[in-house]
């Protein structure tokens, strides 16, 4: 017995300085020393380190985001993800115990007479024609990780459980987003639904000097029938823009947990205002702070774990079991101690030799899948880039754009303000009326456009450089 557990430690020593695989290092990827279109050159600070509730001030929202937090379904199945992948990394910490079973038989054997057992029990004038055996036992097996299996399980296991961590991040950081857009959207339907009540009001005086004027014989019918259809118009979108506020209100209450209901909100779209400096900071930060990127990071461990588990397969594996309890062949005896103690001990070393080539192949494709992963990564990093220089020019230029829309809606306003004041001394006719309202109409729409669209930019950056999950 200690001959066979010398010679065991001498094996394990010898094969455990053995390595099966080496590890792909996390690339790194190829960054620029700023972002396209950056505001402020050399700026390490970012937006993304401001927490959520500090950077949307506005009280509304953060009660939206707040509920979708906690409430949002998606948000909950993450959460489960996360307690399922903790639950099995701590399974895989016990791969280094032994296993260890109870078993109890007992068992009745009538051989044949003509048998070599039946001869047997004959010879031995046991005086009975069958075999009984009554056996109770502990049974313990125990595999030594020579090549780093169960090491390369628990890292496996434990990235996949940080992974799990870095999609509830990702989730919530689009949450924040998804909820901010959306109550932009709102707002800018709110205010699209003023416009339209306030031109269908000025419409209705413009109709109502033409009517007179055509009962004083002073314009056609024509007249009359443009300014209906110009009123018209603009009434028809009343009714379009209280369905979309009806749809995104409830798209809201659902994204936040709730049944579709009505939201109350006493902010404007003209109350919220974008901010002059969005620090996006340097590039460089985005692989420590995206979730996805991270995800996809830890997603290279769990291919350079497969890697090592796959080759370890095609090792030897070294197995020590024993066994011990009590046996008897006669039921009076089976408690009778010591006279019924039995122990063995074996150790065995196992080799697959032909498995149709299943093992190379499975190792083979492991390597496979982790070159892909390194490629996945990089282009994980290369979208985060790209997402944080689309929305910083996006800012950049909705800015200008909303500048010359704001200018453009003041011109307009002036403009119709004249033309009712002329037409009404008979100085302009009443097409130049109806076609300065319906500009000023489609300006004002515009502008809301613009400023919804800026904020929705916004949002976005913050969301793209990884901001919202802290």
């Amino acid at each position: 017995m200690k001959n066979l557990f010398s010679k065991l430690a001498f094996i394990l020593v010898v094969l455990s300085g053995c390595s099966v695989s080496k590890d792909i290092e996390t690339p790194k990827p190829e960054l620029p020393t700023e972002f396209r279109n950056v505001a402020t050159v050399g700026d390490t600070s970012s937006i993304a380190d401001i927490q959520w509730k500090s950077f949307f001030a506005d009280a509304t929202l953060q009660k939206l985001i707040d509920s979708a937090i906690v409430k949002n379904y998606d948000m909950q199945i993450a959460v489960k993800n996360i307690e399922a992948s903790q639950l099995l990394f701590k399974q895989v910490k016990w791969d280094y115990v032994p296993t260890v079973g109870l078993n109890v038989t007992a068992s009745s054997n009538r051989p044949s007479d003509n048998s070599v057992t039946g001869l047997s029990i004959s010879q031995f004038g046991i005086g009975t024609n069958h075999v009984e055996d009554y056996s109770a036992n502990l049974a313990l097996s125990w595999e030594a990780d020579i090549w780093g299996k169960i090491k390369n399980r628990q890292r496996s296991a434990l990235a996949q459980y940080l992974q799990t961590a870095e999609a509830k991040k990702a989730i919530q950081t689009n949450i924040v987003a998804g909820v901010s857009q959306g109550y932009y959207n709102l707002l800018m339907l709110d205010e699209q639904l003023n416009i339209a009540q306030r031109n269908v009001k000025l419409n209705d005086s413009t109709l109502r000097i033409i009517r007179l004027q055509y009962d004083a014989g002073q314009v056609t019918s024509l007249a009359v029938q443009q300014a209906e259809a110009q009123r018209q118009a603009a009434e028809q979108l009343v009714p379009q823009f209280e369905q979309n506020i009806t749809i995104q209100e409830n798209a809201l209450r659902v994204l936040t947990g709730e049944l579709p209901d009505k939201i109350a909100r006493s902010a404007k779209l003209d109350d919220l205002t974008v901010p002059e400096n969005l620090s996006a900071g340097v590039p460089s930060a985005i692989v420590s702070r995206r979730p996805d990127v991270r995800s996809s990071e830890l997603a290279l461990t769990v291919a350079n774990a497969n890697v090592g588990i796959t080759k370890a397969a095609m090792y030897p594996t070294l197995t020590i079991t024993a066994s011990g309890g009590l046996n008897s062949f006669k039921a009076s005896n089976w408690f009778n101690i010591p006279a019924s103690l039995f122990g063995t001990v074996a150790g065995g070393v196992a080799q697959p030799l032909l498995n149709r080539k299943r093992l190379k192949t499975q190792y083979e494709v492991a390597k496979v899948d982790r070159e892909k992963t390194v490629l996945q990564f990089r282009q994980s990093v290369l979208n985060a880039v790209g997402e944080v220089s689309d929305a910083l020019v996006r800012i950049e230029k909705l800015k200008q754009q909303q500048a010359i829309a704001a200018n453009r809606v003041k011109t307009l306003q002036q403009a119709t303000a004249n033309a009712n004041l002329l037409f009404k001394n008979g100085l302009a006719n009443y097409l130049e009326v109806i076609t300065a309202q319906g500009n000023v109409l489609q300006g004002e729409l515009e502008l809301a456009t613009v400023k919804r669209t800026q904020l929705d930019a916004v949002s976005a950056l913050y969301r793209s450089l990884g901001g919202g999950w802290k």
